[in-house]
């Protein structure tokens, strides 16, 4: 007996189509790399391959390679296709290793292949990508739709139907029962869609039309129209939403982290490299700063202040002390330019940054992360909770020691609420946007201008 009530992905044909080209360019890009190496194709290719298209369909389909692409933009297709084939090959070596193997490989012939495998596959999507737009574009798999509801969100769908002819949607214009200037109430539309007058529905009504929207369910259940739901999810100020499956129910986050299942893990590992090769290097250049602390003042190497990390937890976060008290409750004021608490050497620590270097323990820790919104003292949490929107979503991921902010020019004192609200708004863009190339984007730009900018 079926299931109903379940809301299942779609496969499409294409879908199907994509994952079987993806195996045989993988496959035929190592033959010919075995082949521009002068090499012979032998067993141990022929598992190599094996393992790669595996691999390959397992990590594609947790970054939803194989979900349907129509619509979205090329180059988020793309980045999913490389971080897929970049931990393929990240498996492949460690195999590699743990195995004993790669010695019997041909480096030529592996680093020709890690080359030629993304540089094909992309081509091709590209390609059909192109190939589908164009079709629709003459008329070719586009499909007749109608909108029931011309209010705002069925507004904003017809500009993104009109705008993206590769959609294949031709639009024949709006059902509603409160607008005069539609082709006619849903009693009509039902009519319409009885007598073969389109091929989709899209119903785009705001929550509130719960009834209007089961009616006229109920109307297009006696056709043969394929329904779509437009969720009125703009009503609503969303952080990086996202579909999800509750045993076998779904439901979609309005806030959310984009640090979950394979994000955080990439996050966690990118945050450990960077934070033990940084310790590294400035091991030498901490212990020079903390004997200048220790001469310049007298009390402690290392101030200790509670802020709030993930989830809103409280962390102890780590800075050389650049002040001559240790203050850490509710009397603590935000250090300001000219603040007199500031020691001389603490001075030049905060206006170069070196004294956020010990936080980097704390990242080590795994408390904090490299990039991501700079934690406050708590007080200041408490206070702007209250006047700033949206305030404590910054605590949805991990405080960071640089962040987009930072880069932007929205770093120490914050003397106004604008400026505050400000650099939440980037806070927030950073968790929307979040990706490793981002991460590595705002290292880059700390090194060059966010120290002393």
């Amino acid at each position: 007996m079926s299931q109903v009530g379940l809301i299942r992905s779609h496969q499409s044909t294409i879908a199907i189509i994509q994952r079987l080209s993806d195996a045989l360019l993988l496959v035929g890009t190592l033959w010919l790399s075995v082949w521009l190496s002068g090499n012979e194709w032998s067993s141990r290719e022929e598992i190599a391959a094996l393992i790669a298209v595996l691999m390959f369909y397992f990590i594609a389909e947790i970054n939803g390679l194989y979900t349907s692409w129509r619509g979205s933009n090329s180059l988020l297709e793309l980045n999913a296709m490389i971080w897929t084939w970049f931990w393929v090959v990240v498996i492949l070596l460690l195999m590699g290793f743990a195995t004993k193997v790669s010695a019997n490989y041909s480096r030529q012939t592996m680093l020709t292949w890690f080359i030629l495998a993304p540089i094909g596959i992309g081509f091709w999507r590209s390609l059909v990508r192109v190939l589908l737009k164009n079709l629709r574009q003459f008329g070719f798999n586009s499909r007749k739709v109608v909108i029931a509801g011309a209010g705002d969100l069925g507004k904003r769908l017809e500009r993104t139907i009109r705008g993206d002819l590769g959609l294949g949607l031709s639009l024949i214009g709006f059902y509603d029962d409160k607008e005069v200037t539609s082709l006619g109430n849903f009693e009509k539309l039902v009519e319409d869609a009885k007598n073969g007058k389109m091929d989709c529905v899209y119903i785009a009504l705001p929550l509130r039309a719960e009834k209007r929207i089961k009616t006229l369910l109920s109307g297009l259940a006696n056709t043969a129209v394929t329904v779509y739901m437009v969720p009125d999810l703009f009503a609503f100020e969303l952080l990086h939403s996202r579909w999800q499956n509750l045993n076998g129910l779904p439901v979609i986050s309005i806030y959310g982290s984009p640090l979950y299942g394979l994000g955080g893990v990439l996050k966690r590992l990118e945050d450990i490299i960077l934070s033990v090769s940084i310790l590294t290097i400035i091991a030498i250049p901490m212990l020079f700063i903390a004997l200048g602390v220790k001469l310049s003042s007298p009390g402690p190497i290392l101030f200790k202040q509670r802020r709030y990390g993930l989830g809103g937890e409280k962390i102890w976060v780590w800075k050389f002390r650049t002040l001559k008290v240790c203050e850490d409750d509710e009397s603590f004021k935000q250090v300001t330019g000219n603040d007199p608490r500031i020691t001389k050497f603490g001075k030049f620590l905060r206006h170069t940054s070196l004294d956020e270097l010990p936080q980097f323990i704390n990242v080590l820790q795994g408390q904090m992360s490299v990039v991501g919104p700079r934690p406050h003292a708590i007080l200041h949490n408490e206070q702007y909770r209250e006047l700033i929107p949206k305030y404590m979503l910054r605590h949805i991921v991990k405080p960071g020691i640089t962040g987009w902010a930072q880069i932007n020019g929205f770093r120490g004192e914050t003397d106004t609420l604008d400026k505050m609200a400000t650099r939440i708004a980037y806070d927030l863009y950073y968790i929307e946007n979040w990706s490793l190339w981002l991460d590595i984007r705002i290292v880059f730009l700390t090194i060059f201008k966010g120290f002393l900018n």
